[in-house]
């Protein structure tokens, strides 16, 4: 068995005085934000926080300064991520293009592509969402059956994409598709690319879904003959499989993978501070966020390293689903939901409904272990 170690990271050079300069700047948002809000986190859009985060150099920070970026270090990245997480931040808008859109198109796309979208990332202008499920592919990823097929002036795109996160939103897919047809007895995984889509182009239809709290966070995008230009390519034709896989390692690492449920982990501390019967209980929910913290800390620095860390980010995503899924239930068997404070109550009653949700964005629990079972042999 190899490629499972989780090498503890100390704290990057200057780690406290970014935590204070966030902290300070979160104190001047935080006043606007309900505990719907602060429990819905980083799936919350907001053009003009992002932007605000943007400003302060705190979106793309990794990236070269050519490309709007400020050259800090994964490890740095990660204290942004934890601060906005842990107060409930709306990062919703940058989420994506900062997570993975941007790094991608930093590590595979042409200059022009990278002058093109990634100082409009780093700004937090430009909204990115990723196109991957389909309605008949299920988990079957490589089953999928949106085309874009070659035309005299670019590529022709027609197909369907599922549960796309923000889509009405945002302003640009990067999508996984079909360029060619699988080989005979070959990999069904050859033949894929990834391009990028202009969502107000002539063709694109967006339809939100809504969902079990009445909220409309996911769609169905419909693409009807839309025409891409030549250069909506990213990478190479054929490897979008192992473009998409490898980044799916910046996606499934990062704190937003256990800390979706953190704002109520805080406000369940502050009222059960005077309670010591609690404490051995929520010690143990403290404990495991901060293994949890330990093990995507480790994750960053192999980012650092230029490692690529898909089956770690597997079994953190997998761990970390498990907490934060459970956090309502351990508050609920810590104190009562009529004795909790109001806001507590109204982030724990918001949370209770979404939580079943968290182990499925960004790859199921079967996917997870899946790979891990490879990892270890088993499979």
């Amino acid at each position: 068995m190899t490629g499972l170690r989780f090498d503890l990271r100390d704290p990057p050079h200057g780690a406290a005085a970014l935590r204070a300069e966030l902290r300070a700047f979160i104190a001047e948002h935080e006043h606007r934000w309900t505990p719907e809000v602060r429990a819905r986190s980083w799936m919350g859009f907001d053009r003009d926080f992002t932007r605000a985060v943007g400003a302060r150099g705190w979106i793309g920070m990794c990236w070269p300064k050519q490309y709007g970026g400020a050259e800090r270090s994964f490890l740095e990245r990660n204290i942004v991520l934890e601060e906005l997480l842990a107060a409930g931040a709306p990062v919703g808008a940058h989420w994506i293009g900062d997570r993975q859109s941007g790094p991608l198109i930093l590590r595979l796309g042409t200059d022009a592509q990278r002058a093109k979208f990634l100082p409009g990332i780093a700004r937090g202008d430009l909204a990115f969402c990723i196109g991957l499920s389909e309605p008949d592919s299920g988990s079957d990823l490589a089953s999928l059956r949106t085309r874009a097929d070659r035309t005299d002036t670019g590529w022709l795109l027609n197909g369907r994409k599922i549960w796309t996160t923000f889509g009405h939103l945002c302003d640009w897919m990067i999508a996984l598709v079909r360029t060619s047809p699988a080989p005979e007895g070959g990999s069904r995984h050859q033949g894929l690319s990834q391009v990028l889509v202009d969502l107000r182009a002539p063709g694109v239809t967006i339809r939100p879904i809504r969902d079990l709290v009445g909220e409309e966070g996911f769609n169905e995008i419909t693409f009807d003959d839309v025409r891409l230009p030549p250069d909506a390519l990213v990478g190479t034709e054929g490897a979008g499989w192992a473009q998409a896989t490898s980044e799916l390692a910046f996606e499934r690492s990062g704190p937003d993978r256990y800390m979706s449920s953190h704002p109520l982990l805080e406000a369940g501390m502050a009222a059960l501070r005077d309670d010591p019967a609690t404490a051995p209980a929520l010690g143990r929910e403290v404990a495991r966020l901060w293994t949890l913290r330990a093990m995507s800390t480790a994750i960053a620095g192999m980012l650092q390293d230029g490692a690529d860390p898909v089956r770690q980010a597997a079994l953190v995503k997998d761990l970390g689903n498990d907490f934060e899924q459970a956090l309502p239930g351990a508050m609920r068997a810590l104190r009562d939901v009529d004795d909790m404070p109001e806001p507590m109550r109204r982030m724990h009653a918001y949370l209770t409904q979404i939580t079943p949700t968290f182990s499925l964005r960004g790859g199921t629990r079967e996917i997870m272990r899946g790979i891990i079972a490879r990892e270890l042999g088993l499979r």
